[in-house]
């Protein structure tokens, strides 16, 4: 028999997730981070961002030639170190079951989103618990499975870094989900680009507590580990390839990751990147509708415009 498409590309993502993120890691130990500014000093570019995609954009598209991979860091030059090409995918992965939904897709149905560094201004800063690699798998348009691995994620048993991943119809693995504490409303946002939309945005929502950090997968992470209950970000400063992967992990858990007006973003190959309309994720506690509505109308003008 053979093994459904999502199951291969998703264990594939596994393994390759981890080397990019062993290369995250090799980049900083040498101590030349290479740091170029794409649109300004609060975009930024290092030499782990540039590898980490060679290596998961390669490793990918050598194994799915006919999947839609796109990648933060532009076109990638895809003849890379043989020791940065991964090929096995995850057997522990392929030992669960595939969705019956997803198990006839073909791989032409398939987008790959990449963030081969997110939190990259708190890498150059050496907050490095923020950094996370994200691969988000998505079927025509819609988020479906996602990887999100940490690479200074410090283990209990000493050794470094750690992967989660989710499928929706299938669950999440590499973590054992925790809720946020109730009669609180925690709220995960923005470390470094808090404008005053944003703040209103928080505002409206009467936060009990307002947790900032770098990245989306970090702050998805935020919800996952029973830290906050809603992740708020009334800006358009972020991308399809910050949010794909967390989204369907979330939404594998029960969650949800949607737009602050509560609309799912197309992850379809041709969409344009950036999110306009911003990010609101909710733990499966919460109604994130009722979230949704509380957000101030002119918030929402003032994203549109």
């Amino acid at each position: 028999m053979t093994t459904p498409q999502v199951m291969r590309i998703m264990a594939l993502s596994i393994n390759t997730a981890a080397r990019a993120g062993s290369i995250i890691r090799e980049v900083m130990q040498r101590g030349n981070l290479g740091i170029v500014e794409k649109e300004g000093k609060d975009d930024l570019q290092t030499e782990a961002d540039r590898s980490a995609q060679q290596c998961i954009i390669a490793s990918l598209s050598r194994k799915f030639p006919n999947v839609k991979i796109i990648g933060e860091e532009g076109d990638s030059n895809l003849d890379v170190k043989d020791e940065w090409l991964i090929s096995e995918e995850n057997e522990e992965f392929l030992t669960h079951k595939c969705p019956e939904d997803l198990r006839e897709v073909k791989e032409e149905d398939f987008v790959v989103w990449v963030d081969p560094l997110d939190g990259t201004s708190e890498y150059t800063q050496g907050l490095l618990e923020h950094v996370t690699v994200l691969i988000g798998v998505a079927i025509k348009d819609r988020a479906v499975g996602g990887v999100i691995y940490q690479p200074y994620y410090k283990q209990t048993n000493g050794s470094i870094g750690r992967t989660i991943w989710g499928l929706k119809g299938l669950g999440t693995g590499g973590i054992e989900p925790k809720t946020a504490p109730k009669g609180q409303m925690i709220i995960t946002t923005t470390r470094s680009h808090l404008t005053p939309l944003v703040q209103q945005a928080l505002d409206a929502l009467s936060p009990t507590e307002v947790i900032k950090v770098g990245g989306a997968g970090f702050k998805v992470l935020q919800l996952l580990e029973g830290k906050a209950h809603a992740y708020v970000f009334a800006s358009p400063g972020c991308k399809r390839w910050d949010t794909c992967a967390p989204e369907a992990v979330l939404e594998a858990w029960g969650g949800t990751l949607t737009d602050l007006a509560g609309i799912h973003y197309s992850y379809a190959a041709n969409v344009e990147f950036k999110n306009r309309m911003g990010v609101l994720a909710t733990i499966p506690e919460i109604s994130h509708s009722d979230i949704a509505g509380k957000v101030p109308k002119e918030v929402l003008e003032a994203l549109r415009s």
